[in-house]
């Protein structure tokens, strides 16, 4: 087959490839630090203790900054309720973070290489744990949407900065691989925490405990990423320059994108602003085009990336996919919750499933990828969120749990664990060495942008299921917002499956 043609197998492959660096030095020269390998480890003492007790502690921010994801999506009828504001507006609620956290991804990385991996996460986390704090005291939905997209961004900036780490701290073997596996089962992990953290403080405590309770979680998380995790000697790229132009186009054009969908989720697109806000963010990606590829002297995204081998199919197929997840994850909770009567707290522990599979499938990822091409990992784990797509879709609207949500969760924590370790090898072999920094954050913005955008699309086909009359015929007919979403699912299905074959033939 062609793709295997243009891959090596995963077992004969490294985890990076072989390319030497632009300024001709190796990995180990280029950054200098006592601790980016194993040998540098056991220098200190701590043999392999030391090197798990660093993994633990970049994944642990990965882990915290996933959870007000989940905490939005199983917190947010109970959150717009308490404020006084209509259930649609839960929306805005659960978007705003992921919208944020997913922009600003693909500019992470490049701060980080330019004043350090290490001090941008630091940074990055004082932002999360500030804005979460104030988002405690906020008492209206606008508020409220507005400090969870900023403490967004500082999750943003964790994601890039903290994979680089990884790669910086740990040369390619078993324990990189494991530790990237693991990284990217916090995505699941995280969500199913975020839904049971926001049940427990729906249901027994004022909501806004929630938001001060991640504050003082945040705190101990990023002091023990402070103190535990080594800094590289000096910066990958210190004396590089920040493509600011480039910076302002992507996020913006991104970010009203995102916006755009999302508020047609809510009003329909009957207003002009929407349309006009549409227009706007589509000139925003066109300048971005033409700024990145003839006047940007370090562009924030080589457009090159895209020529790589199947990284263009890669990056669609993933993109899709994570829409497709946080699809799923939103309408079980509103399914659970609003059709089938679920308390917050029960709606909450019905993500156990998804915690712990996520966890078993971090393993497998990590283990498979010495066994099995990761082109055919990615297959496997976009085929496995279609077929939990497919469940949900086609559930009745009184069923028991454990009939088709609880198999659909499972499957969901398997579709990003093994997408998103694959996309990450995949790039790391298909695009140039200097690239892949950039690679590994676009790859992060695919995920968190998907899950964002995902909510936008079905929103709006939600809102013309209903007519508009979100209250009123959500309390009558329920069944239909999933009737239309399973046309939805499965159209945007076929479009995945596409890109699957071409990326796997």
């Amino acid at each position: 087959m062609r793709a295997a043609q243009k891959f090596v197998s995963a077992q004969n492959m490294p985890a990076t490839p072989p390319q030497a660096p632009p300024n001709g030095l190796d990995e180990e020269i280029m950054f200098q630090n006592p601790d980016s390998s194993q040998e540098g480890l056991e220098k200190h003492g701590w043999k392999g203790y030391r090197a798990v007790l660093i993994s633990s502690a970049i994944i642990l921010c990965q882990f915290v900054q996933m959870i007000p994801y989940g905490a939005g999506i199983s917190g947010a009828t109970n959150m717009a309720k308490e404020l006084g504001t209509a259930p649609e507006n839960a929306v805005w609620i659960v978007g705003s973070y992921p919208m944020t956290q997913g922009t600003f991804v693909l500019i992470g990385g490049r701060v980080g290489a330019i004043y350090g991996h290490k001090n941008a996460v630091v940074a990055a986390g004082v932002i999360w744990v500030i804005f979460h704090l104030i988002s405690g005291f906020m008492r209206n939905v606008i508020a409220l949407s507005i400090m969870r997209a900023l403490s967004g961004i500082g999750g943003a900036f964790i994601v890039p900065n903290a994979i680089a780490l990884l790669t910086i701290t740990f040369p390619p073997g078993k324990m990189r691989n494991i530790s990237i596996g693991v990284f990217g089962a916090m995505a699941p992990i995280g969500a199913a925490g975020g839904s049971v953290f926001s049940g427990f403080f729906g249901q027994l405590a004022p909501w806004w405990w929630l938001f001060f309770f991640l504050a003082i979680l945040g705190t101990l998380v990023f002091t023990l990423f402070f103190f535990v995790v080594p800094s590289e000697a000096q910066p990958m790229d210190p004396n590089g320059t920040f493509d600011y132009i480039g910076a302002y186009l992507g996020v913006a054009g991104l970010v009203l994108f995102n916006f755009v969908w999302t508020e047609a989720s809510v009003g329909g697109w009957n207003k002009p602003f929407v349309y006009i806000l549409l227009i706007v963010s589509v000139v925003h990606f066109a300048l971005f085009t033409i700024w990145e590829s003839r006047f940007a002297k370090e562009p924030v995204l080589p457009l090159t990336i895209w020529a790589s081998p199947s990284f263009a199919a890669m990056a669609i197929s993933a993109f899709l996919t994570f829409m497709g997840v946080g699809i799923a994850i939103w309408y079980i909770t509103a399914w659970n919750i609003n059709i089938r009567g679920y308390t917050i707290f029960s709606s909450a522990a019905a993500y156990v499933p998804l915690a712990v599979c996520g966890a078993v499938a971090a393993i497998l990822s990590a283990k498979a990828i010495s066994y099995i091409a990761a082109e055919y990992i990615m297959a496997i784990g976009s085929l496995a969120s279609c077929v939990a797509l497919i469940l949900i879709a086609t559930m009745p609207e009184q069923q028991t749990y454990w009939a088709q949500v609880f198999p659909a969760l499972i499957l969901v924590a398997f579709g990003p664990d093994f997408l998103f370790t694959a996309a990450q090898i995949i790039a790391s072999v298909t695009v140039k060495r200097e690239q892949q920094g950039i690679a590994g954050s676009l790859i992060g913005t695919l995920l968190s942008y998907g899950l964002a955008t995902g909510l936008g699309f079905a929103g709006t086909v939600e809102f013309y299921t209903n007519d508009g009359e979100y209250q009123k015929t959500a309390e009558r007919d329920g069944m239909t917002m999933l009737k239309l979403l399973q046309k939805r699912q499965s159209e945007g299905k076929v479009i995945e499956f596409a890109f699957i074959a071409q990326f796997v033939d």
